[in-house]
């Protein structure tokens, strides 16, 4: 008896446009939220909906474009509201402790730090590291974080296509990894702002 139909022989219009349209949804999902969206897109690829190589690249450029615009903020325009706003977040003060001690480990590794996402780059920004130093291991970090995240979601994607085939039906694992992408992050930047202002409440 054969087995359920890849995901990419479903639906064949939803297929094509997640083909055409999801690197870019991959690449706005990984500069604003992380690590759900590129996830996301290491499923689609193993489901064969989206290139593999396109997955990884459009994860690359966001985490690393979006970093990059944040630490140019905290450089070029530290008196502006929004740097004036993230220097008064928890996770700034204790962003710039670490980059004081281990600042090329802080560059490679803030990706993965709960917290310090959104602050990192922006703390990275008003102290003295070099703006090419930076843009260097900038680029080196997103390789790295996209290699984990992507690789992460390319791994699980047979278990979690394997649930949906036999929970759901068939055409379900397509819409299931789309929900899984724009929903879950959705809800996980709620949940954010929610505990960013917080704090700034819990101070007037």
């Amino acid at each position: 008896m054969e087995g359920p139909l890849p995901a990419a022989d479903l639906m064949p219009d939803l297929t094509h446009h997640l083909a055409t349209l999801g690197p870019f949804a991959i690449l706005l999902g990984s500069a604003v939220e992380g690590q759900l969206s590129a996830m996301a897109g290491g499923v689609m690829a193993r489901e064969h909906l989206i290139s593999p190589l396109a997955v990884f690249a459009a994860a690359v450029a966001g985490t690393a474009l979006a970093d990059y615009i944040l630490f140019v903020l905290g450089r070029s325009f530290r008196r502006s509201d929004f740097v004036t706003r993230a220097s008064q977040k928890r996770g700034f003060a204790r962003a710039l402790a670490l980059i004081e001690r281990f600042p090329t480990g802080f560059i490679l590794s803030f990706r993965f730090i709960y917290g310090l996402r959104a602050a990192g780059p922006v703390a990275i920004g008003v102290t003295r590291i070099a703006h090419r130093r930076f843009a260097l291991l900038n680029v080196a970090g997103a390789l790295i974080w996209a290699s984990v995240c992507v690789g992460l979601g390319y791994l699980i994607g047979p278990a979690l296509m394997t649930l949906m085939h036999s929970t759901a039906g068939e055409a379900a694992p397509i819409v299931a990894v789309v929900l899984f992408a724009f929903v879950g992050g959705g809800v996980i930047l709620w949940r954010r702002r929610r505990k960013d202002e917080a704090p700034e409440s819990a101070l007037d």
